[in-house]
């Protein structure tokens, strides 16, 4: 919520309002006084890094009696307050759109009781509402997430990891319960990322016999010689009775039937706390900035919005829609109309139940496809199956590419299909190194860093005939390749080489994963949101460092090549004064209004101030701005900073890739592999012909990408138009519309481009079955 007050409180001033802060919620607008304050650009420093909000928030029960509304009316006209952004849950929008509703009235009674005169309520005639939703259940219908989701589902895997060691040494089975009293999200979201054994949301109770199921579920697990088992429920959990299924009763099923060493763990309001994760920062603050945008834009007539993220778009949706949606949920719920709750919870809920149900549910062994000892000849595959799938991860390791082999190898089992793992990359592809993977081989690796498969940065070229060979020898009908930018060219390379080796002529798909995240034809990559994490947490040490000193200046190296993502995202996630990339060129002269602008700040205010910079921003093939180094621009700061802030400088450097995967790449990586896997499968059954898969059309090598709000398939071949190869990134970059944001919210003097703002939308109500559509994450 920090970052939405800054972002509310600096877009504001950018554009000349005059800002106020109302604490303690409705209360303090009701009691007014000091309660509503004027705020500065001061006012918001270093709040990024802090969890809840520092303006205060509280339940009040005045504000729901129109005596209290007309009090709250009077406290806002006395200042001339006319626009309000509210930052809550369902329950507070409601109430501010019913304020809205009734403002006219109130101004009526305030002049008739004199507490107000005529020309003070015609000046403040009207009141707009904008909406932000700040609740970490996730339960607001309209929008993808919300803020303080992130965060939460940062503080459950965290614990989720913790306790996975512990259960794991003495092979117990933990249940843990997480909040979501109405909705499942975070209890879902954190089962998918983290693999656990079963889930129980109130939108869609278990079977009848679902004891039975569940427990014989346990059991089969610790048969195959897995020492734990995680069970996730959240703590509105209900039976298709309407029921409560509380964690305890749980634990007494699973010790009576089983015998099971059994602990329960309730999460309770430490999911709420703790520092905000860099993407909730960057939602927030992309919300606020949109905030002020559409009460600006505002007349007598526009409805009371909301601001929210569909996709990887910002949207406003008109509030009471939304409101009415999410009421529409709890009602199908309460009919036992439960198939309708999902739907009406929006397709990216619906997704990560389906997904989930997918990678639970496991094939017996006389079902399972199995490989036989080949001789050397090519396999023949039935028109059904079992087809071979090959996974091979590519390129630099990302967090989140295990996440992303397990769904793909689950998934594609459940499919009937035969997974193959290739270990090294192309060079172990080249060398045989391939291994049938079965269900259990991957269990466990959804919280796993790095990559298990081993990846490498070496391209096919070289090696394409031993691949073809390797290829034929394993009967491989289709590839599935995770990675960045190598893998990208891989493909390519491969494609090229269809011509003179047949075996080459199968659909192929990429997913990508780089920290980077600089592949053409996909907004994100697997592994960005972990690394941007790391940033952004190392920021915020670096700046408490300087708690003491203050007047302090840190430059900071990131990784991504000649790719500014890292550089430009953390730097607003971390709230960076600059950030220096190759994408937007830079002189000595703006190096120089940098320093003064930092002189300036710091003469008025005691503060720290951050760079970033990103690492290979030294463009040798055209030998432009090669001596701007980060030695070279930590020496400038320091000696044009003398006698008002001092130096220091850091290189991030291979830790960005490291780690435990974020919940979203891990989320992000499942749902995105088993996307691309349901893909192979179709296009497995289109290419099969006189006994074999054979596919040499361009829409048979495909690169599936997020774009803006849909998960979508397109052909490498399409894609060289939109790539700079000689500098490994796409031509266009979404992310660059980001940078005005950081430099208006770092007190810069700059333009801001409006025209990829959100638009005022209606409410999309599901159709009966629409999960085929595309996928929003």
């Amino acid at each position: 919520m920090n970052a939405a007050v800054r972002a509310v409180v600096r877009m504001g001033i950018y554009v000349g309002a005059k800002v106020y802060f109302i604490h303690e919620g409705y209360q303090g607008m009701v009691d007014g006084g000091d309660n509503i304050q004027e705020a500065n650009w001061e006012s918001v420093s270093s709040m990024l890094q802090v969890g809840g909000t520092v303006i205060g928030s509280a339940r009040c029960s005045e504000f729901r009696a129109r005596e209290g509304r007309l009090r709250a009316a009077c406290h806002l006209v006395e200042r001339g307050i006319t626009n309000l952004c509210v930052i809550g849950g369902d329950g507070s929008l409601t109430g501010a759109n019913l304020f809205r509703e009734e403002w006219s009235g109130l101004l009526q009674e305030l002049v008739q009781s004199g507490r107000i005169d005529e020309r003070c309520a015609e000046c403040n005639s009207v009141l707009h509402i904008v909406g932000m939703v700040g609740s970490i259940d996730n339960d607001f219908c309209g929008t993808d997430m919300t803020i303080g989701t992130d965060s939460a589902l940062h503080r459950i895997i965290e614990v989720v990891d913790a306790i996975m060691t512990t259960a794991q040494s003495h092979q117990r089975t933990f249940v843990l319960e997480v909040m979501g009293r109405h909705c499942g999200y975070l209890a879902l979201v954190s089962a998918l990322a983290c693999g656990a054994d079963w889930v129980f949301i109130p939108e869609m109770p278990p079977t009848d016999d679902w004891e039975e199921q569940m427990c014989q579920k346990l059991s089969e697990n610790r048969a195959d010689k897995k020492r734990l088992n995680i069970i996730i429920v959240a703590e509105g959990a209900i039976d298709s009775s309407n029921k409560p299924i509380t964690a305890e009763y749980i634990k007494d099923l699973v010790v009576r039937c089983l015998g099971f060493d059994t602990r329960v763990t309730i999460l309770g309001h430490v999911q709420r706390g703790g520092t905000p994760s860099a993407f909730d920062r960057i939602l927030a603050s992309r919300m606020g900035v949109e905030a002020v945008l559409a009460l600006l834009e505002a007349c007598p007539g526009t409805p009371a919005c909301v601001v929210s993220l569909c996709g990887n778009q910002a949207v406003r949706l008109p509030l009471m829609e939304c409101v009415q949606m999410t009421q529409e949920v709890q009602k199908a719920m309460d009919e036992k109309r439960f198939d309708d709750a999902v739907r009406l919870r929006g397709r990216s809920f619906e997704n990560n139940l389906n997904t989930y149900k997918l990678l639970s549910h496991r094939k017996a062994d006389a079902e399972l496809p199995h490989a036989e000892e080949n001789d050397g000849e090519e396999e023949e595959c039935p028109r059904d199956g079992p087809f071979t799938v090959a996974v091979l991860n590519v390129g630099a390791p990302a967090a989140g590419m295990n996440a992303a082999v397990r769904s793909a190898v689950r998934v594609g089992i459940t499919e009937g299909h035969r997974m193959m793992a290739v270990h090294d990359g192309f060079e172990g592809f080249a060398k045989g190194q391939i291994k049938e993977m079965g269900w259990g081989d991957v269990g466990g690796w959804t919280g796993q860093g790095g990559s298990l498969l081993g990846t490498k940065r070496t391209l096919p070229a070289k090696h394409i005939d031993k691949i073809a060979e390797q290829m034929r020898i394993h009967g491989i009908n289709a590839l599935l390749v995770i990675g960045g930018f190598e893998a990208y060219l891989g493909l390519q390379e491969l494609l090229a080489a269809r011509g003179s080796h047949d075996p080459l002529c199968v659909p192929m798909v990429m997913v990508p994963s780089t920290v980077s995240n600089n592949v053409p034809g996909s907004d994100l990559s697997i592994g960005a949101d972990t690394a941007l994490n790391a940033i952004t947490g190392t920021c915020d040490r670096i700046k408490q460092s300087a708690s003491g000193t203050k007047r302090r200046v840190f430059i900071i190296e990131t990784m991504g090549g000649y790719c500014g993502y890292l550089a430009s995202v953390g730097g607003l996630a971390a709230g960076a004064d600059a950030a220096y990339i190759y994408e937007e060129p830079f002189d000595i002269r703006d190096l120089q209004s940098n320093v003064e602008h930092l002189r300036e700040k710091m003469k008025t205010t005691i503060q720290r101030g951050l760079i970033l910079r990103n690492e290979n921003y030294n463009d040798r093939n055209e030998n432009s701005n090669e001596n701007y180094t980060t030695d070279f621009i930590y020496q400038l700061y320091s000696e044009e900073g003398k006698g008002v802030f001092d130096c220091r400088k850091n290189v991030l450097g291979h830790m960005q890739q490291g780690g435990a995967p974020s919940p979203f790449d891990r989320n992000f990586g499942t749902k995105i592999a088993a996307k691309a896997v349901q893909w192979i499968s179709k296009r497995l059954k289109d290419f099969y012909r006189e006994g074999r898969v054979f596919a040499n059309t361009e829409d048979s090598a495909c690169l599936l990408g997020m774009r803006r709000r849909a998960l979508v398939f397109q052909p490498v071949t399409q894609l060289k138009e939109e790539t700079d190869f000689v500098h490994r990134i796409p031509k266009e970059q979404w992310w660059l519309k980001l940078r005005p944001l950081m430099k208006i919210l770092a007190k810069y003097k700059t333009s801001y481009d409006i025209t990829d703002s959100g638009q005022l939308e209606h409410v999309t109500r599901p159709r009966p079955r629409d999960i085929e559509i595309a996928i929003t994450i």
